[in-house]
């Protein structure tokens, strides 16, 4: 008798925990199926200037490191951090000894190789033994030229030497070059640039540079390089801007900012709270209204004009209408109560 009473007490039990759960359960499907109050933005395409700005860093123009092409004693570098050189100038001579006797040797060839010239022409000399004369000759050439070239140094371009490793009578061993030359009345900037502007810069593009070193004063450049490959994580492509700097006011270093002015175009501008980052990530989104229903967006930001901000989408249209109240609420697919504004 005790066990039918301790059974009909756990049945019991049973119910009212069903009961209860499938109540639970009702009230969360209502509440799923409840429309979200929001507000909605119709969209319209403007025209506006479009001018975006690159960060970046200056570098010089052309860069070299002065160094011969073998260990060997310095005997004099001739300049100092800072000489401003002209092109083929004497920046270092090495030791020569080297230099002097192939010199030597070569001189001796040359007289050599011209009487055999002179017998072969009148044939008075087997062509094997002036092909050996001129080979020899051709070969010390060639050595008394490198080892030239590698004795006495010279700039290869006009520029400011920018930084000087070893003194005179040191042993230079090949870890770091003798001087560092770099050209600086010409300078460049390498920007990024998002690949949906691939098609609308070309060389010869005239761009503005400003420093904060030069808050007052503008710079120009133009577009010298468009290199012609994407990068597939970044999706941004790269360009080189040359930069005139006649009175070397800016130097390779300075951070910058490049202005790009891609003329008037239409565009979508939303309010900038209207767009939503995907957690963890940098993906941006947005919810249009579906005939009721939110819509999940994803979206590329463009330029940015105060609290509003350019969207980029191929799902986007005029007279879509975008949620630009409650949308932090929502999910793909919930139900849509628009109210006035």
């Amino acid at each position: 008798m005790k066990s039918i009473k301790i059974t009909s007490l756990l049945v019991g039990i049973a119910l009212i925990v069903s009961a209860c759960g499938g109540k639970k359960a009702e009230e969360q499907t209502q509440e799923e199926n409840q429309a979200v109050n929001v507000q909605v933005l119709k969209l319209e395409q403007q025209s506006l200037p479009r001018t975006l700005s690159f960060s970046s860093v200056l570098q010089a123009y052309e860069k070299v490191a002065i160094a011969p092409n073998m260990p060997g004693r310095i005997t004099t570098i001739y300049v100092k951090v800072g000489s401003q050189v002209s092109a083929g100038q004497l920046l270092v001579q090495m030791d020569k000894s080297n230099y002097e006797q192939a010199k030597v040797q070569f001189d001796n060839l040359a007289v050599d190789y011209n009487r055999v010239r002179q017998l072969h022409e009148s044939d008075n000399i087997s062509k094997q033994q002036y092909d050996q004369t001129r080979a020899a000759y051709e070969a010390t050439r060639t050595k008394v030229a490198d080892l030239e070239a590698n004795t006495f140094l010279r700039a290869p371009f006009a520029g400011v030497i920018e930084a000087k490793n070893f003194e005179n009578g040191e042993l230079f061993n090949g870890a770091v070059p003798i001087l560092s030359l770099v050209q600086i009345k010409t300078l460049k900037a390498l920007l990024s640039i998002p690949e949906i502007y691939f098609s609308q810069l070309q060389k010869g593009t005239s761009v503005a540079i400003t420093t904060d070193v030069y808050p007052d004063k503008t710079f120009e450049g133009e577009i010298e390089i468009v290199y012609p490959t994407i990068d597939p994580v970044t999706h941004t492509f790269q360009v080189q801007v040359k930069i005139p700097n006649a009175t070397e006011t800016l130097r390779p270093g300075m951070y910058v900012s490049t202005a790009i002015n891609f003329g008037n175009v239409l565009t979508t501008v939303v309010p900038y709270q209207a767009v939503l980052k995907l957690q963890g990530s940098n993906d941006r989104y947005v919810f249009v209204n579906n005939n009721g229903v939110a819509k999940r967006v994803a979206v590329t930001l463009g330029q940015r004009f105060d609290d509003q901000t350019e969207i980029i989408s191929d799902e986007i249209k005029d007279g879509d209408e975008l949620v630009v109240v409650g949308q932090g609420k929502l999910i793909d697919g919930a139900k849509l109560n628009i109210q006035k504004q």
